[in-house]
């Protein structure tokens, strides 16, 4: 028996599990959508990562919106090099993409519930290797070509067809058969294996839909601009690393149903552009040269008194997601192969100290391999509480003797740890003061992109930092499950029989579609990831936006990237 998603709308009824919309309910929403089993999926979700933090609201205030006027936002850098929403793994750029690509569902924020967009209700087989959508009418892409069943088929063999150039669509669509045109208005996608993510995955910017002829491009192509969303704005130019231009829809009435505006969006337009240097960035929000300040860390506390000192605001929250980690090289034959090495450093790593000294007192504290914002996330607080003395104890007991310099040695070799990184922060260097406390060499070797890959690829580390954002805990998966991914940190960080059971535990997560024991399945494999030794947390996740006080209608998606629809700007 299929279980069904539906919203009441008028005389409709709501059947089992309710969450969809239609194009006469805009802005309706209400408890009587939300049926049994949404409901406990909204209960998992609050009781791990304490109900979320935030959807919506900066400059929250009764004034009409004034449509008008381009967004300025300044990013840090274009790290990849990329705007295809079906390509891109770089937050910023999924960030605008979500403003010019729709998706068939979209995720609630503050509860982590599924709700319709593109797609008006669906039902999916208890065994999750079927799902059936009815879409929504009257949609159009902004080339003029409608949404119906074949363009949805078609951008779900697309993404299949880019393997490993869609580094995350490759797990989203994990086990992926075929879809099926059953009628203009429904689609059924089937699965070779159950794939229970697959719902949430279609609320990505991933597995955004975009019109056929976007298919038709190269991969290289659509990654330079060549694509086409039936979003709210429309993607003008993208220049690789210096800018991006979006403009306004006009005729846009399909937002999902957590969006206020239901309409045209207020914004003329949104104007990106790159600026390394967190001071200029600052600088250039406090004289009104931008609109957003939208770095790739944290903005620091000093800067954020500035900011409010020139009447600006702050927004915050946590990337859903796998939280910042550190992995370990555990097949290299060093240090690190020795699972009791690996468990000394969890004692020796002060988390705490970490988040206030790095970042500010107040700053989340991560509490394991998931940031706290990702349904099903564990408080595993107390397997990385900070144990000096239980540290030494461990090393001890694996033969590392402390020397009169106060590093560890065994036969002769100090214990040492070569760390990659991409550029030296004070993060980093926290942690080697950390370590040395404990007796640990921690070197850490900066590097240029192109170098970082090479050696990562090589398996030339002791540790390396691994994280992807996702509101849903089989994003761990892409990195470490090593039936569906090779990357450096699955190949490295698990010897082989550790790895069939990491691939046995994100298994049971995704063959049911039941919460309860989707809970159960990722409790179990955060723990075991932990007394495994195969990932080191190290802070949550937290996006830290500074915003002009023209600025109103902000809001965060699921992922915390920009939903621009309620955005507009005081003159």
């Amino acid at each position: 028996m299929a279980v069904s998603w539906r919203r009441r709308s008028g005389e409709d009824t709501d059947r089992n599990i309710s969450g969809s919309a239609d194009g006469n309910s805009a802005g309706r929403r209400g408890p009587r959508w939300r049926a049994a089993t949404v409901s406990l999926l909204t209960v998992a979700f609050l009781a791990a990562c304490g109900g979320g933090d935030g959807g919506s609201g900066t400059n929250a205030d009764n004034a009409q919106p004034v449509p008008g006027g381009r967004l300025k936002i300044a990013f840090w850098a274009d790290f990849q090099g990329c705007i295809d929403p079906n390509q891109v793994y770089w937050i910023e750029s999924r960030s605008i993409d979500r403003n010019f690509a729709d998706s068939l569902t979209d995720q609630d924020p503050r509860t982590g519930e599924i709700v319709p967009w593109l797609a008006t209700s669906w039902t999916a087989s208890p065994d999750a290797r079927e799902y059936t959508f009815t879409l929504r009418k009257g949609v159009t892409f902004s080339d003029g070509t409608p949404l119906d069943a074949s363009a949805v088929k078609t951008a779900l063999d697309g993404v299949r067809g880019l393997g490993a150039k869609s580094t995350l669509g490759v797990t989203y669509l994990a086990g992926y058969e075929s879809s099926t045109v059953v009628d203009p208005q429904t689609v059924k996608v089937n699965f070779s294996a159950p794939n229970a993510a697959f719902l949430q995955a279609t609320s990505t910017t991933t597995l955004a839909i975009l019109s056929p002829a976007t298919y038709k491009e190269t991969a290289e192509a659509r990654c330079a601009g060549k694509v086409i969303g039936s979003g709210q704005f429309v993607l003008d130019s993208y220049n690789v690393t210096k800018a991006i231009k979006l403009s306004r829809r006009a005729g846009y009435a399909w937002p999902s149903a957590l969006v206020k505006n239901q309409g045209d969006a207020y914004l003329d337009g949104i104007d990106v552009s790159y600026i390394a240097e967190d001071s200029v960035r600052v600088g250039s929000l406090t004289t009104g040269t931008i609109d957003v300040a939208w770095p790739r860390l944290p903005i620091t506390s000093a800067d954020q008194e500035v900011i409010k000192a020139a009447n600006g605001v702050i927004e915050t929250r946590s990337l859903p997601g796998i939280s910042a980690q550190i992995v370990p090289n555990v097949n290299r034959g060093g240090p690190l192969a020795d699972l009791k090495v690996r468990q000394a450093l969890y004692k020796a790593i002060d988390l705490k100290s970490y988040a206030s000294t790095v970042y500010w007192d107040g700053y989340p504290v991560v509490k394991g391999p998931y940031d706290s914002t990702t349904p099903y996330a564990a408080d595993l607080s107390a397997k990385l509480a900070h144990d000096p003395a239980g540290a030494a104890a461990l090393l001890d007991s694996a033969g590392w003797a402390k020397g009169s310099d106060g590093y560890r040695y065994k036969d002769g070799r100090k214990l040492t740890l070569t760390y990659l990184i991409i550029s030296s922060t004070p993060g980093e260097q926290l942690l080697q003061d950390q370590l040395k406390k404990s007796g640990v060499d921690l070197q850490l070797k900066v590097l240029t992109n192109a170098q970082y890959t090479q050696l990562t690829t090589a398996g030339e580390f002791d540790l390396a930092g691994s994280y992807l954002t996702r509101g849903d805990p089989s994003v761990l998966g892409s990195t470490l499950d090593r039936a569906v991914s090779k990357n450096y940190a699955t190949v490295y960080s698990q010897d082989d029989a550790t790895a069939a059971e990491v691939s046995r535990l994100f298994a049971r997560g995704l063959n049911t579609i039941d919460p309860a024991r989707r809970a159960a399945a990722y409790k179990d494999l955060q723990d075991y990831l932990i007394d495994h030794g195969v990932v080191f947390p190290t802070y949550d996740r937290v996006q830290v936006v500074g915003l002009s006080n023209k600025v109103h209608g902000f809001a965060w998606t699921s992922e915390s990237f920009l939903r621009a629809n309620d955005i507009w700007l005081s003159k």
